[in-house]
């Protein structure tokens, strides 16, 4: 294949690296043994969760490497950093090397720092290879990075479901195997050797469709086979993901397959077979055509222009324009946007890395790989419905910062219900519900960054949004932790060796829901204010796509 089906390639290689780099959701899997093993307190344990977290603070550096270098290095210098950082925490666990304390917390960050590495280059490769689709592009590649916890859950069952120590061995090997696998179209290929499309807009957004549709049969079949809990049958589970991981890539080949013989046949039958991939009949095509004159007149040009002047800050640069950093971090709306992500994203990220001491305090802690890979999945929905602003903008029109308000009402939701009750089946809906919801924030955010603060900052820019969930990381762990240790003083505790111990019942967490909930309605307040903000500069921003689309669309038909 070549000439725009290589921008296919590199997406499909981003969604297996999103796929197999988030092995910060798997925390909870083997946080309990490395409590123990170092004989740590709460507060301590969950300060090596925080430096994991903490690595995303030096994310902006690879967005500056990637402004140097060629991506391949800046992807493998990701895999090199979590080959260590998870290697040397598995040996220590294993009982082979000894470690002090200090010595891990600088391991977690430098593992940390990796999966922010891994995320930049994803990010980046998307935005410059999908210009005009970027936002569809990230959602889909992002959404893969949801189901890595319950990958890595299903490769440990099928090697040994006894060993929980066995996820930070693959967490250090799975990430380096699956860059070496993803290198050839990153290395052979660039944005600038894509030819440029011969077909419509929406025929992108017809594969578009089919790439979502094969994502998500990918999260129902890992969400089914979530609880397999014997080689054999996890076994069987993995080699089914396995497979639709590797099928769009093959369906692509097809595709292309079919259509060159008619290209090279008869280039003219390509125009007239266009609408068969098309998401829009010809009725929104003349439609188009006629808003791109409207759209082109004196009036709406007024009218751009004085939306701009109302986004703009005395430095003259308008929302949607590239951001510097000491520009972006002037913007009001950008601490908005900091705050809205802080409050309403980074706690459903922190709540993930205590499911496994929340589920042992409550009594449930043979359900806690299952508890984690189902946030996984529900993470995995959240970023893939995050895609839905992109198919649904030209029937139904909402700002991509209104639809992220929308996302996070299911987290305040969630935690008022662990507030009323903490049963077994309220624990399970309510991480289903913060895993739709921080999986929708995490995927749209990114869009967010690269529409308003600019596309070709975007892998700088959107690293200093997310340096917001080290410093979440840490203040909301350590709420939880401070609390968790209080109530281990009651009598109602267990030993877990002569320095570790485990607060059992539902006091440990409950006054840590409630607060969590507090701060997620902080969270709902910023992002609607954020999206009232910014409404006037994303229709502005939609007129404009418009209008590039049906100038691309005369060009081809002319």
């Amino acid at each position: 294949m070549g000439g725009e089906s290589q921008k296919w390639i590199v997406l499909v290689a981003t969604t297996w690296i999103q796929a197999f780099t988030g092995t910060n959701l798997d925390f909870s899997s083997y946080s309990t043994d490395l409590k123990s093993i170092l004989g740590v307190s709460q507060v301590q344990l969950n300060y090596i969760g925080v430096a994991s977290d903490m690595g995303k603070a030096f994310g902006w550096c690879s967005g500056v490497a990637l402004l140097h270098f060629p991506t391949w290095i800046v992807l493998f210098a990701a895999a090199f950093m979590g080959f260590l950082g998870y290697g040397l925490q598995w040996l220590l666990i294993e009982g082979i090397v000894s470690l002090p304390y200090s010595t891990v917390l600088l391991l977690s960050l430098l593992a940390g720092c990796s999966i922010s590495w891994f995320n930049t280059v994803c990010y980046v490769l998307c935005i410059k290879y999908f210009p005009e689709n970027r936002g569809l592009a990230l959602s889909l590649s992002i959404s893969y990075n949801g189901v890595s916890a319950a990958l890595y859950n299903l490769i440990a069952n099928s090697i040994d479901p006894s060993d929980s120590k066995l996820y930070l061995l693959l967490n250090a090997i799975v990430p380096l195997v699956t860059s070496v696998v993803s290198l050839p179209p990153i290395f052979h290929h660039s944005p600038s050797e894509v030819t440029p499309p011969d077909n419509p807009p929406h025929r992108d957004s017809a594969i578009f469709l089919i790439l979502t549709s094969l994502a998500t049969i990918t999260g129902l079949h890992l969400l089914m086979n979530s609880k397999s809990s014997t080689a054999s049958t996890a076994r069987m589970a993995l080699a089914g993901a396995i497979f639709m991981l590797v099928l769009p890539l093959v369906i692509l080949g097809m595709i292309y397959l079919w259509e060159m013989p008619r290209k090279t046949i008869n280039p003219s039958f390509q125009q007239l077979q266009g609408s068969g991939f098309t998401l829009m009949d010809n009725e929104d095509d003349e439609d188009d055509s006629h808003s791109s004159y409207n759209d082109t007149s004196d009036s709406d040009l007024i009218e751009d222009d004085f939306y701009r002047q109302l986004c703009r800050d005395d430095d003259s640069v308008g929302l949607g324009d590239d951001h510097t950093i000491s520009l972006l971090i002037r913007q009001f709306d950008f601490w908005l946007y900091y705050l809205a992500y802080f409050c309403g994203g980074t706690i459903g990220l922190v709540y993930s890395n205590n499911l496994g001491q929340i589920s042992e305090s409550l009594g449930y802690s043979k359900y806690t790989n299952s508890l984690v890979a189902l946030y996984s999945a529900s993470s995995f929905f959240g970023r893939l419905l995050s895609t839905i602003p992109d198919f649904l903008q030209d029937k139904v029109y909402f700002a991509r910062t209104l639809w992220l308000t929308l996302a996070i009402i299911p987290t305040s939701a969630a935690f008022l219900l662990l507030v009323l009750s903490a049963g077994t089946a309220t624990l399970g809906l309510a991480t289903s519900l913060i895993g739709l919801s921080s999986g929708f924030v995490f995927s749209a955010a990114v869009s967010i960054t690269s529409e308003l603060f600019g596309p070709n900052r975007a892998g700088v820019n959107h690293n200093i949004l997310i340096t917001n969930i080290p410093i979440g990381s840490l203040l909301y762990s350590l709420l939880a932790a401070v609390i968790y240790e209080a109530n281990i003083e009651t009598p109602d505790k267990v030993a877990l060796s002569s320095e570790s111990k485990v607060c059992i019942g539902e006091d440990c967490y409950h006054r840590t829901f409630m607060w969590w909930w507090l701060i997620s309605l902080l969270g709902l307040l910023s992002s609607s204010w954020f999206s009232i903000r910014t409404k006037a500069a994303y229709d502005r921003f939609e007129r404009q796509k418009r209008r590039s689309k049906v100038m691309l669309l005369r060009s081809i038909h002319s």
